[in-house]
């Protein structure tokens, strides 16, 4: 399939395949930069999986989202940037370059080279990928579209244990133990609107629950209060592959990672061992605290969204 190209105004009549193109020396340094924010983030995770250890807090992402450290450290460039080839071959790389001298990544899927350029072959992409890219854009915008709602209390955690659930999905005893737990659900409203919180639900809070999302409601309840939409940012960057930037890629992972912080230290589970101080939600400084972080989440994950939301936009205007 061939390449979806763009008028370059500097060459009338000439097509190119991008809007930018990176000279060798500027994508090699960022290149190399994003390699070295992404080896940061990941160092915790990758020593315990080396040997043999798993932490309750902080290995989340990746076991949830199928987050892989070579994936993040792998740097695109996104839809709409080319990489110019220096001297000696085809979008040779410094440290990165084959026997002929071409990158690997002229090799990577959905990446071709035109003129010289290597890029995003964004009509390949969207052949794979076009119904994602759609649905990404449509959730993205609907959640965006809404008042953010500060009135959950992170209540999710607590109703995946509520009443003696005996699968925990996390092998760490309860800070106000079973009965205390179930108090505090009982005593609380509860409004969780993510499908991917509420399907942990024990049988027995699932009617406690105002709202009864399901997969085919997410659009219709998604809303950007909610700090499991807030990490999902990292999720449809994923999705977008390489139309996402790097940069914002290791964005959306730097603040799931904070937010699922916060997530654990207001949930039941006793974190003390873990060297986290809790978030009480059952008491009034307890629940201030959370909301006033979750605003913050809140604002900073609007940011991503919103690019995001021009990833998805600019690739459904390169292939006009």
């Amino acid at each position: 399939m061939p390449s979806t190209t763009s008028r370059d105004p500097a060459a009338p009549g000439r097509a190119r395949p991008v809007a930018t193109v990176l000279a060798p020396e500027r994508w090699s340094r960022l290149e190399a930069a994003h390699a070295e924010r992404a080896d940061a983030l990941t160092a915790g995770h990758r020593a315990r999986r080396a040997a043999g250890e798993r932490h309750a807090v902080e290995d989340f992402l990746y076991e949830y989202y199928g987050t892989r450290p070579a994936q993040l450290r792998r740097w695109h460039p996104g839809v709409g940037t080319g990489l110019g080839t220096p001297p000696g071959g085809v979008g040779a790389s410094p440290g990165g370059a084959e026997a002929d001298g071409a990158p690997p990544r002229r090799a990577w899927r959905w990446y071709a080279t035109t003129d010289d350029v290597v890029h995003l072959d964004v009509d390949a992409f969207l052949a794979d990928r076009g119904s994602t890219v759609t649905y990404v854009r449509t959730l993205l915008t609907a959640t965006a579209s809404r008042s953010a709602f500060t009135g959950c209390l992170g209540l999710h955690e607590w109703a995946m244990v509520y009443r003696g659930a005996t699968d925990r999905r996390h092998d760490l005893p309860l800070r106000l133990g079973p009965a205390g737990t179930d108090a505090v659900v009982e005593r609380h409203p509860v409004r969780c609107s993510h499908i991917d919180a509420f399907r942990f639900f024990t049988p027995d809070a699932v009617p406690l629950n105002r709202l009864q999302p399901t997969r085919e409601t997410q659009v219709a309840l998604e809303q950007p209060g909610c700090l499991h939409a807030n990490m999902d940012c990292l999720k449809w960057a994923i999705k977008l592959g390489p139309a996402c930037p790097g940069d914002l890629l290791l964005d959306c992972f730097a603040l799931a990672s904070e937010i699922r912080v916060l997530d654990m230290q207001a949930s039941p589970y006793d974190l003390a061992g873990l060297g986290y101080e809790p978030v009480a939600i059952e008491t009034p400084e307890g629940r201030a605290e959370y909301v006033a972080r979750q605003r913050a989440f809140a604002a900073r994950a609007a940011g991503l969204r919103a690019r995001l939301v021009a990833v998805c936009d600019a690739l459904v205007a390169a292939a006009a």
